[in-house]
């Protein structure tokens, strides 16, 4: 697994040092104000934003689709490729504001979405979802009552895609979704959301491959990465995260028209989580699907009051109504945890609750070292198992109970 982490490693790096090389001279610039687009934050400027797309990506050269500073009104959006340059790219200045209230998506789920391109740079800018009337709406409603939400950014069927230094602020869903894509690379990207707003994941990735997040700093109400089903080749490095759930692998075992479901090479490492209710987690639902969770490694992660620091949940049902203790069908094995220190806030710092039918095994802790803070005082964490199998080496704090 070592040699297979290290290749990863020098292609994600060869590939993002590939796409972040200056624009070609000479690229053609559509800036949507030319085409109607008004900066006053209270026009609706979708079509002007559509236009301008549409002749950047007919452009036989590299173009730019330039958005000026101001702030401006955008609804659901899809910008569709193939394009007959692979080098465009949607360069945001200013700001893009959602339609207030909400069910404007017309439950697509999506509100601004690049379909189908290859070569693609979004850069800079903010996007703001104007999420708070729905928020308000789940918290309130039971389940169901409300509409799901827009997502405020999706690279879909997408390859060769960079999203470099964007915010996105009180997105109604997740903020920033990869979804059946490949190559793309996610930098420098800020989100920020209140802890209590809730789905409001920070990046999902989703059905892809070769995919690498660095540098992003994540305050929201749920995941700050979230790993769905159907992905490989994953990289992510450098993230600060709280509030929120942290990073989480899953969840599996849900999905619909996918006969198994499967994550595998997965790099998490140089992290940080502040008041996070989860640090490094696996997730799966207690069900029969089958599926698989292999060849993961966290490192360097520093913990500070977080509720579950290291932990693997097979018995996943966060709202209850799940049949009690089903065995989950996702096998979970090849899992390393190096050098991850910092505080708890709950006893058990390690927990690892696997599958009965299908056992965690191959786990491996190696440098750990997590205290319970305990109001102002420190005090020893524990670890529990259950069906789980590995190994610990190095100062291992609590003691493994592999």
């Amino acid at each position: 697994m070592a040699m297979a982490k290290a290749m990863l490693s020098l292609l994600v790096h060869l590939h993002a040092a590939l796409l972040f090389l200056p624009e070609p001279a000479g690229a053609a610039v559509y800036n949507v104000a030319r085409y109607g687009a008004s900066g006053d934050g209270a026009a609706d400027s979708t079509r002007p934003f559509l236009r301008a797309w549409a002749d950047a990506c007919r452009s036989p050269r590299p173009a730019t689709v330039y958005v000026p500073p101001g702030k401006y009104l955008v609804g659901r959006a899809t910008f569709v490729g193939p394009c007959s340059s692979r080098a465009v790219t949607f360069s945001i200045t200013g700001t893009l504001v959602a339609p207030a209230g909400y069910g404007w998506d017309g439950a697509s789920g999506q509100w601004i979405t690049f379909e189908s391109v290859v070569g693609l740079t979004v850069s800079g800018g903010t996007l703001d979802g104007r999420g708070e009337t729905l928020w308000a709406c789940k918290q309130k409603q039971p389940r169901g009552h409300c509409p799901t939400g827009a997502s405020s950014l999706t690279i879909s069927n997408s390859r060769d895609v960079v999203v470099d230094g964007l915010k996105s602020v009180s997105s109604e869903l997740f903020h920033v979704v990869v979804l059946q894509s490949r190559g793309v690379t996610v930098r420098r990207v800020t989100v920020d959301a209140p802890a209590d707003s809730p789905n409001t994941d920070g990046i999902h990735i989703h059905k892809s491959m070769n995919v690498a997040v660095y540098d992003a700093a994540i305050r929201t109400g749920d995941d700050c990465v979230s790993v769905g089903p159907g992905n490989s080749n994953l990289w992510i490095e450098r993230v600060a995260c709280g509030p929120g759930h942290g990073i989480s692998i899953g969840s599996l075992g849900k999905q619909q028209g996918m006969a198994v479901e499967a994550v595998q090479n997965v790099t998490v490492k140089t992290t940080r989580f502040t008041g996070t209710t989860n640090g490094l987690r696996i997730k799966t639902w207690g069900s029969s699907k089958r599926g698989f969770v292999r060849g993961v490694t966290f490192a360097d992660s520093t913990m500070s009051g977080v509720d579950n620091p290291i932990i693997i949940d097979q018995h996943y049902c966060p709202d209850g109504g799940c049949a009690a203790r089903q065995s989950s069908g996702i096998k979970i094995s090849e899992v390393e945890y190096v050098n991850v220190r910092g505080s708890s806030s709950t006893p058990v710092a390690v927990s690892f609750d696997c599958s009965r039918s299908n056992p965690c095994s191959g786990i491996r802790l190696r440098d750990v070292r997590l205290t319970y803070q305990k109001s102002l005082q420190v005090a020893k964490a524990m670890s529990s198992c259950r069906n789980a199998e590995g190994s610990a080496s190095g100062l291992v704090v609590p003691p493994s109970c592999l």
